[in-house]
């Protein structure tokens, strides 16, 4: 039987900012197959208004889901505000998913504010909703990527997404609503979970994703180097983080 796996990304992000991890989390599970899901507001659905809550975004894109009429549970992988999202979805639908990777993620309820969007990043952010093209994706990538080197090049490529499927302020605002109130009622998955992070994310601080951790008695891996973006720095070692865990340990003939 084929394994899938459902990505979500984050806050105003879409499938096509995966980049390069993608294709090389791809070539390293061949013979499973890769569903982005994108959130309302955002990606093939930038033009749907954004829920004002988590589980309103999870309604909308567990459509998407239902509709790949998958044949088992997936392999569910999360950064950001999609790590919200994957709380809500597991605790509501639990027969969705067989495992979970958590990665740069935060809970209202784990953490207070000012650790899950670090002061300094809320003013770097401050101008981003107003800006458009390369000057609006510099400026996010000088918050979310440690890798100073690249900025040019993803702050071009980014661009061009944001140009085809741009993201409305309205919705922009809509997501952070509904980041900024979830909470996961006690949540605890019954399915492996492992928690990756960057230990220098200028973001979110690391202590949110060590909270989680603790909290549920799942596994952590932090990348000294990375940023929030951690699978835009870091897509070789994420990679490697996901298989060299046991549950992903997938038979490549399936």
């Amino acid at each position: 039987m084929a394994e899938h796996f459902i990505l979500l990304r984050g806050l105003i992000r879409e499938a096509a900012h995966w980049g390069e991890f993608l294709p090389k989390l791809k070539s390293t599970f061949p013979a499973a197959h890769f569903h982005c899901i994108d959130i309302p507001g955002a990606g093939v659905h930038y033009q749907t208004l954004s829920p004002l809550t988590i589980s309103g975004i999870v309604d909308r894109m567990r459509e998407d889901y239902l509709a790949l009429k998958l044949s088992s549970p997936a392999h569910l992988i999360a950064i950001s505000l999609g790590g919200m999202i994957s709380v809500d979805w597991m605790r509501r639908y639990p027969q969705d998913f067989k495992t979970c990777v958590l990665m740069n993620t935060s809970f209202s309820d784990y953490s207070p504010v000012w650790k899950r969007l670090k002061p300094s990043a809320f003013l770097g952010l401050l101008p981003a909703p107003v800006q458009k093209g390369y000057k609006k994706e510099f400026t996010i990538l000088k918050t979310v990527s440690n890798s100073t080197s690249d900025y040019e090049r993803n702050a071009n490529f980014w661009s061009e997404i944001t140009r085809q499927r741009p993201v409305s302020v309205e919705n922009t605002f809509r997501q952070l609503l509904a980041a900024s109130t979830f909470k996961t009622k006690g949540f605890k998955p019954s399915i492996p979970t492992l928690i990756l992070a960057s230990t220098n994310d200028r973001m979110v601080n690391v202590e949110c994703s060590r909270a989680i951790a603790q909290k549920w008695g799942v596994p952590l891996s932090e990348n000294p180097t990375a940023g929030h973006d951690i699978t835009l720095d870091a897509p070789e070692w994420v990679v490697a983080q996901l298989t060299s865990w046991s549950p992903l340990k997938l038979d490549s003939r399936d």
